[in-house]
């Protein structure tokens, strides 16, 4: 098993796939991480927990179509070329 770009943009892929499937009722409000926690004054600093938080709700926004498209040719690839 080789290291390739191909297995690289997989795995990046899937690492996006993770952060948009995330649902934050149910997983990340338990963990801390909830849109009404965490939350800077102006011209403060914003901390790396808000700004992943921003990041995930981002990519949720941003990514949903696009990832469709993007699974549907991996997928396609994948059956042709094993």
């Amino acid at each position: 098993m080789a290291f390739t770009l191909y297995s690289l943009l997989q795995a990046v892929l899937l690492i996006v796939n993770a952060v948009a499937v995330l649902h934050e009722e149910r997983f990340l409000r338990h963990v801390g991480w909830g849109s009404d926690q965490g939350m800077g004054g102006f011209g403060e600093e914003p901390e790396i927990k808000t700004q992943l938080t921003n990041l995930i709700r981002s990519v949720q926004t941003v990514m949903r179509v696009p990832l469709i498209a993007v699974n549907s040719i991996t997928i396609v690839l994948l059956l042709l070329f094993g």
